[in-house]
This record gives C-alpha cells, sequence and structure tokens, in this order.
C-alpha cells in the first residue's frame, strides 16, 4: 500500500473509532422488561390504565404520573400481579399513610374472577406473604422493619419519599433498590418546576445517575451550590429524555383519542384568599440599625415563623368565621405548625386532628373514617397526609390556616379534594358545585403569596407541556428514543485575523488538521470531566459519564496534541480537583476527586514529559458557596470531616526534543539576558547562544537579570523585616485597602498564624470581614503557589457588561498571561484546543504571539472572535479595572 492510501486508510480508521466512541454516548431509557399479551390483561381496568401497564413492564423500571383520580391505583395493583408471573419473589407496594383503603377498594372492585388479586397489608419482614402482593407504609420501610431487596419487584405509590436527594432516606432507598430487578414509581404530582425531584426519580429508577444528568442538561451555578438552571437549547431534549421512562398523563385521550374522557373532567376550583392585618410594631430594624416601617417575613425562616406565631389568634377567627358559614360541611382544615394544631384543638375541639406522635392506627383509623364520611372535619398537615389518600367522595371544603413555601405540599393537598372521580355526596344537597378553598394569610406574607400563585401557574403549564408530549409523539417512539436525538455533527467555521485563527469546530477533528511540530506552545482549561456541558452535542466533552469516560475521549485528543507540539516545547494543562458530594459518594460526607492527578498521568501515558506543577490558591469562601462543604457551623459541628480549600493546578508538560542527548529544545524559548557590567556600569544585553554578542535595540524577548533568576530557581522570598501590622489598623483600612496592604504584610513578614485569627477576628467586629469572599486570604512568598489571582479579572467582566452568556468556568487573564510570557516568545503560536471565549488566544495576542483558538460552542466561539479581533485593533481591551480604577477593583462576589 503507498505511503498516501496508507495514511488516508489511518485517517478513516480513526474518524469511525472516533465516530463509534461519539454514538456511544447516546443513552436512552434503558429497556430492562419484558413484553405482556394484551390477553393477560385485566380486561375490567380501563384502556388507557392497559396501554400505560404494558409499556411500564416493558421498561422495567418506568414511572407513571398519572393526573388525580386516573386509577393510579389499579396500575400499580396489575403491575404487581404480572411481574408476579415472571419473578419467584414477592411483590411489594410502598404506601403513604391513609391510602391503604384505596387499595383494598379497588381490588375488591376491579380484580375479580381470574384476574382477583390476595393484598396482604403488612408492618415487618415477619409478615411477608410470598403468595400476595404486599402493601406498607413508607414509615415501615423507613424505618428498617422491612426490606425491599427481600421482594422481586416493588412499586412506590405517591413516591414523594424519594424526591428529596439530600436525606439518607432517599440513599437508603435508591441503594437497596438496585437489587430489585423490577421497581416502578407511580405519584399524581411529580413538581415539573422541581427538576431535582425528576432526577431523583431517574436516580431511584437508575436511568441515569443524577450527577451525570444535573452536568447533561443544566447550567450549574459555579458560585453556588446545587443552583440549577436548565440550559435554554436543551430543554425540549431534557423534556423527550424524561419522557422517554416517564408516563405524564391528564387525561385518557393523551395516550389514544378514542378512549374517550367521560367521567375525567375536573370539578373547578373555587379559591378565596383572605388577608389579615400584621402586627407591623414588631417589624424590626435593618442591619444599619434603621427601624422597618413594614413588616416583610419573606427575607427569613425566624422572621415567617415569629409572624405565624403572632397571628395565630387572628387566623383561628378567621378560621371560625368561615366554618360558621355552613356548621354540617364536610371540611378539611390544613396546618404546618404544630402551634396550629393545639389552637384549633382548643377552638374547635369537634375537629379530628391527626399527628407526628399520633398512635399508627389511630392516624388511618381517622383517616378512613373521614374518607368514608364518618367523620364531618378533620385537621392534618399537608406533609403529613397531603400524599395518598382520596377525600373527593365526601370533602369539598377545604380551610388553610396559613401558607409556607412548600408548593409541592401544597398542591398535594388541593388534590386530596379536586379529583377525577368526584362524587356529588359530599356537597350541599347533593349538586356538583367548584371545590371550595379558602387560604388565610397575613399582609406581610404577600410575597408567599404571590410565589405560591406563580409556582401553582408554571406547574399547570408544565404539567400539560408534558401530556402534550405524549399526544404528539407517542408511547412506542418516545420509549425507542426516535425523537431523543442530539446534533452529532457541527458546522466548522473558521475566522482569521492578522495574527490568529479561531474555529468553530470539535477540538479532535481540528487538530488533525494542524501541521506536525507546528505550534510553539499549548495552553488550556481543560472542562472538568462531568462538571460541566457547554452544547446539546455529544462532541462536547463534559458530555461524559465519570472520568475514565471524559479521559477516553481526550485519548483521541492528546496524542494530536502531542504531534502538533514542536519537540521541546511545553503543553500547560490547567485544571482542578473535584467535590464528590457525600450523597453521591454514600459516604455521608464530601470528598476529593483527584481530578488533577488523573489528568497528570493521563498526558504522561501520551507521551508528554511532566515538569512542574504551579500551585494556585483559591478563595476558600467562595468555593464553600460552591459546594458547602466548608462551612463554619459544619466545621463547629465536626472538623473531622472537614477539607481544605482546593488549589488549581497548571501542569506543565514537555514534549520530548529531537535531540535526546542534549536538553535543549528544537526552537528553544529565550530570554533577553541581561548582565551588570561593573566595568562600565551599565546593563548589557546579550543573546544567550552567541557569547558576548549584544541584542539588538528592538528585541522582543523579556529581559532576564541574575536577580530575577534567582528568585525563580529558589522559588521563596524572604522577609524584609518589616513589622506586623496591628489589628486595629487592619480593620480600620476597608475592603479594598485591607486587601492590599494585607498581601504586602503577609509577603513581607514571617507568617504568624495566632496573629491571622486576630486580625480577622479585629475585622469581624467591624463587619470589614466579607461573608462572601476572602479580604484577608494566606498569601504564599513561594514563586509556584499564585495566591493573587484576581478572579473577577476574565472575559466574562466583558460577557456581562454587554449583557452575553457567561462562560461557565472563565479562566483568569493574570494566570494566562503568566504561562504566555514564561513559555513563549513573542511572534510564536499559541494552541488553546478549549477556547471558550478565547481568554489564550486574547492574551497571546496582547503579548505579541500569534494564537489558534478552538471552540465547540458557537455562542462563546462568536465571543471570542470579537475578543481577538479587539486585541488586535487595540493593545488591551477594557477590563473591570478601567471600569472601576485598580485601587476600587474588588472581587466579583463583592461587587
Amino acid at each position: 500500500m503507498s505511503a498516501p492510501a496508507a495514511s488516508e486508510a489511518r485517517e478513516s480508521a480513526f474518524a469511525t473509532e472516533y465516530q463509534d466512541f461519539l454514538q456511544a454516548k447516546v443513552r436512552l431509557a434503558p429497556q430492562d422488561g419484558f413484553q405482556v399479551d394484551p390477553a393477560e390483561m385485566n380486561p375490567q381496568l380501563k384502556p388507557h390504565i392497559q396501554v400505560a401497564v404494558r409499556w411500564g413492564l416493558a421498561g422495567g423500571r418506568r414511572a407513571a404520573f398519572l393526573r388525580f383520580g386516573m386509577q393510579k391505583t389499579t396500575w400499580h395493583i396489575e403491575m404487581m400481579r404480572l411481574t408476579r408471573t415472571r419473578v419467584a419473589e414477592p411483590a411489594l407496594i410502598v404506601m403513604p399513610l391513609g391510602a391503604r383503603l384505596s387499595f383494598f377498594h379497588d381490588a375488591d372492585k376491579y380484580f375479580t374472577g381470574t384476574h382477583a388479586v390476595k393484598l396482604n397489608f403488612i408492618r415487618d419482614d415477619s409478615e411477608i406473604d410470598p403468595a400476595a402482593i404486599n402493601l406498607t407504609n413508607v414509615e415501615s420501610v423507613r424505618e428498617g422493619k422491612i426490606d425491599p431487596r427481600r421482594f422481586g419487584c416493588t412499586t412506590f405509590d405517591e413516591g414523594d419519599i424519594l424526591r428529596n436527594m439530600a436525606t439518607k432516606t432517599f440513599w437508603t432507598f435508591t441503594e437497596r433498590a438496585k437489587q430489585v430487578r423490577y421497581r416502578h414509581v407511580g405519584t399524581a404530582t411529580p413538581d415539573p418546576r422541581e427538576y431535582a425531584e425528576l432526577l431523583a426519580f431517574a436516580g431511584y429508577l437508575d436511568i441515569m445517575d443524577v450527577g451525570q444528568a444535573r452536568t447533561r442538561f443544566f447550567k450549574r451555578n459555579s458560585e453556588k451550590a446545587d443552583e440549577l438552571t436548565i440550559h435554554p437549547h436543551k430543554e425540549d431534549e431534557f423534556w423527550l429524555w424524561v419522557a422517554s421512562w416517564a408516563l405524564f398523563l391528564h387525561r385518557p385521550s393523551d395516550l389514544d383519542a378514542s378512549f374517550g374522557d367521560d367521567g375525567y373532567e375536573l370539578p373547578p376550583l373555587d379559591v378565596c384568599w383572605h388577608e389579615i392585618a400584621s402586627n407591623h410594631s414588631t417589624a424590626g430594624s435593618e442591619r444599619d440599625g434603621q427601624l422597618k416601617l413594614i413588616k416583610d417575613v419573606s427575607l427569613g425562616v425566624t422572621g415567617a415563623a415569629q409572624e405565624k406565631r403572632e397571628s395565630l389568634p387572628a387566623r383561628i377567627a378567621r378560621m371560625q368565621e368561615l366554618r360558621a358559614e355552613l356548621p354540617e360541611a364536610h371540611r378539611i382544615v390544613w396546618h404546618d405548625l404544630e402551634d396550629e394544631r393545639r389552637a384549633i384543638e382548643k377552638a374547635a375541639p369537634e375537629i379530628a386532628t391527626v399527628y407526628g406522635s399520633q398512635d399508627l392506627e389511630t392516624r388511618e383509623t381517622r383517616l378512613v373514617d373521614f374518607a368514608e364520611g364518618r367523620i364531618g372535619e378533620l385537621a392534618g398537615k399537608p406533609v403529613m397526609i397531603g400524599s395518598g389518600p382520596n377525600f373527593q367522595y365526601h370533602c369539598w371544603w377545604a380551610i388553610y390556616l396559613g401558607v409556607g413555601w412548600k408548593f409541592k405540599d401544597f398542591i398535594q393537598s388541593v388534590h386530596r379534594l379536586q379529583r377525577y372521580g368526584q362524587s356529588f355526596e359530599g356537597f350541599p344537597d347533593g349538586k356538583p358545585k367548584a371545590v371550595r378553598l379558602d387560604i388565610i394569610h397575613t399582609e406581610a406574607e404577600r410575597e408567599v403569596v404571590r410565589t405560591l400563585k406563580e409556582n401553582w401557574k408554571r406547574y399547570e403549564e408544565q404539567s400539560a407541556r408534558m401530556a402534550a408530549l405524549i399526544r404528539e409523539y407517542g408511547l412506542a417512539r418516545l420509549a425507542a428514543g426516535h425523537i431523543l436525538t442530539r446534533a452529532m455533527d457541527v458546522t466548522r467555521e473558521e475566522v482569521r485575523g492578522e495574527a490568529f485563527t479561531a474555529v468553530n469546530n470539535d477540538c479532535v477533528d481540528e487538530c488533525r488538521r494542524l501541521e506536525t511540530d507546528s505550534v510553539d506552545l499549548i495552553l488550556t482549561s481543560l472542562p472538568f470531566s462531568t462538571q460541566y456541558e457547554y452544547t446539546p452535542s455529544y462532541r462536547d466533552f463534559g458530555h461524559t459519564d465519570d472520568d475514565p469516560h471524559f479521559f477516553a475521549q481526550m485519548d483521541f485528543l492528546t496524542p494530536e496534541l502531542l504531534r502538533v507540539l514542536k519537540p521541546g516545547r511545553n503543553c500547560v494543562i490547567h485544571c482542578k480537583d473535584r467535590i464528590v458530594e457525600g450523597a453521591r459518594s454514600g459516604l455521608g460526607f464530601p470528598t476529593v476527586a483527584p481530578f488533577g492527578a488523573r489528568t497528570l498521568f493521563h498526558f504522561m501515558s501520551h507521551g508528554f514529559a511532566y515538569i512542574a506543577t504551579v500551585f494556585i490558591i483559591t478563595d476558600v469562601v467562595r468555593e464553600n458557596d460552591q459546594t458547602y462543604r466548608l462551612s463554619f457551623t459544619e466545621q463547629c459541628k465536626d472538623a473531622s470531616k472537614m477539607g481544605h480549600g482546593l488549589i488549581e493546578y497548571l501542569h506543565v508538560f514537555r514534549k520530548p526534543q529531537s535531540d535526546r542527548g542534549r536538553g535543549y529544545a528544537d526552537a528553544p524559548v529565550t530570554k533577553l539576558k541581561r548582565r551588570w557590567d561593573r566595568r562600565r556600569k551599565q546593563w548589557i544585553d546579550e543573546n544567550p547562544w552567541v557569547k558576548g554578542e549584544a541584542a539588538a535595540a528592538d528585541d522582543p524577548r523579556m529581559p532576564y537579570t541574575v536577580g530575577r533568576w534567582q528568585i525563580d530557581a529558589s522559588g521563596a522570598w524572604r522577609s524584609n523585616g518589616n513589622r506586623l501590622l496591628m489589628p486595629s489598623e487592619l480593620a480600620r483600612l476597608g475592603v479594598s485597602g485591607a486587601m492590599k496592604r494585607w498581601k504586602a504584610h503577609q509577603l513581607d513578614a514571617p507568617y504568624d498564624y495566632p496573629h491571622h485569627l486576630a486580625c480577622a477576628d479585629a475585622m469581624t467586629e467591624t463587619g470589614t470581614l466579607k461573608p462572601d469572599f476572602a479580604v484577608i486570604p494566606i498569601h504564599s512568598e513561594h514563586e509556584d503557589v499564585w495566591s493573587d489571582v484576581v478572579r473577577m479579572k476574565s472575559l466574562n467582566t466583558l460577557q456581562q457588561a454587554r449583557n452575553r452568556e457567561k462562560h461557565l468556568c472563565p479562566l483568569p487573564l493574570d494566570i494566562v498571561e503568566r504561562a504566555i510570557a514564561a513559555r513563549s516568545m513573542p511572534g510564536e503560536i499559541v494552541l488553546d484546543p478549549f477556547g471558550g471565549l478565547m481568554t489564550v488566544p486574547y492574551c497571546a495576542l496582547q503579548l505579541g504571539r500569534r494564537a489558534i483558538g478552538i471552540e465547540l460552542n458557537a455562542g462563546y466561539f462568536k465571543d471570542g472572535v470579537s475578543y481577538c479581533e479587539m486585541a488586535e485593533r487595540q493593545a488591551t481591551a477594557p477590563s473591570l479595572f478601567d471600569l472601576l480604577g485598580e485601587d476600587d477593583a474588588v472581587p466579583e462576589a463583592a461587587a
């Protein structure tokens, strides 16, 4: 085979291998179930339930989100009945308190003859009946009395217990359930606005790791932990992905127009808001001591609790006025606090109450008696009985003694009454009327009410959207993933300037276009594995499952970086270790994933020689905002689980030079040698490669003196003996002055830990020590440890000023400037394969280099091109320091 033919064959093989890798990234909801012959189905079930059952069993692990009154209970029973014909282990349905009645009622009504089922309610493992469908309350599983691993199939009715991923309960259930092959969830109200709740269901069902799902679909706030905003370009994909494993039904016709919707009309709601006056004399004061004129409890839990206590008598009085309108009505009174329950019992002892410390049998008996009309009025908390019980047969009126921020609990409580299949027995005169909701709140809770109304509106809109997906695509196409696709290809775009080339493309493909030994310096910040995803493309390096998967894609890029780099020259990689939350690790406390070390060994494995690492100190206070792992309060509770602030790394690698007998690069990075001539008493600049030859007057290289070399070589600064600043002097400086003086003091004097503490305490007393960024951090006197990186000085400053999208992980300018100056010479080519906003090309151009930047995100690419063009037009583009003045510059969190 000729050389061109061999080269073409290698290119084709590489392209095929890379394309196969990308195609393997496409992950659909797994089909791990079994097919059911329609003849096996219980013919007494509604057609939409039969379809939902076959779909769920085919998937093996699925969620059914059926509107209130859509006969979800029969779905659970039929799922377990048919699964038991395939597995030898017993079946389990886990349900909330008060739902038992509905299961036994529907079993008697719909499962008869050859399709009859035996239900067995159990409280612990000793009561398991292998021949029956076992039922139990959530509490029994949570308390360890019943182990889900003893069952071959299980379903959760009203899976609220799974929605909070921060709880031990969620992870206990999830880990134990992984050993159950067939597991399902059924609930009427997954809150479509609460993305974390849907991710929790996906995690429990083993559809996708929660961390992967967060990275795949959401923007992660790089300054605040657990704040997720869905990427606008991924919103459709996210809901299509959810629809591949979760069935949202509003009514039967959503599945098939022929099913008909007779009996599936919800009764209207009659919502009345009752505002009572607040006591503004206890409004409190602002931080500066100025008294507030009007109370506002939206600012904190403490203020809200105080408002609840002070307004309780007035709210009880309004409740009594409402009850007096129709004393004989079947009615439920919702409350949130134990003090409210006790006040209800005192003012209206005829109202039956249920509460947590009550005997379980008593609670369930009262719920059943109220549901069947034997009790006229009931009081309880939405968080306790808002899920599961069906009260629509006799109750049509609810009074909310107060309002709160928990929309999930609120909407669940509403739909205990407003449900399909509503009977008219409980309505006055047996005539259909609207379900009545009387909601009591105070003046100070207007913001709570406004938020509640907005959430209610968004909830209805999003629920309708999910049902529309089913109508538009159908279950079969969604399950097969025909709709769930991403753009695999990217349209290449190239922009050239006088000294730069910017390309919108996959960096793997683009680097293969570059000539061998053509780049003088590679400088980039890697995507931090699964931490962020920047585009909807499967080519995105952030679209990976874990670190090994990330570096598997890097295996296609890194050899190309080694190939294009000139022999003996440097590849500088910016990276950082990552935090693994205790919930994800299963350890209960945060740990560190050594991404920096893995990066180091990855590049070494591809032939790069490791020669150095620069350590960059980060702001420990802002890092805590990102991870919540270093909090002051948690440190006081148990310092044994606390870590330390993570540093960032600049790993410096070198491509071996051609002549292994000499250590110099094929094209060395030389500096202008400046020596002091004692005889002539003047500085003399020389070419270090030609002894005694003077440098040209216009030599652009960096002047390098013996004094600077000694500092660089030793990597340490010594104290000049300057005295310590007194804490009182530091506290009077203010934030900007304190930060500057503190750094000078730390580098000029021996470090004194007790003195540092005294300074921090003094600034705390004066209010100068800010809670959102480190004012007086630990600075380092070591040359390789950079502790003064200005986090807010990045191209994101300009992005924000121009109302453009901010980069998720901006690379600070001064990090880039130092690396370029140290590792390259003017006129040389600097390559960044992960260009982002083109920070590296931008800085390279400003420092007189040429640049190549590659970026997959089209938006970042366009903005980055504008910055490169700006750098060519003028020496420096506007920065935040230009806007504020260097003396006024403060970290971004304080701006």
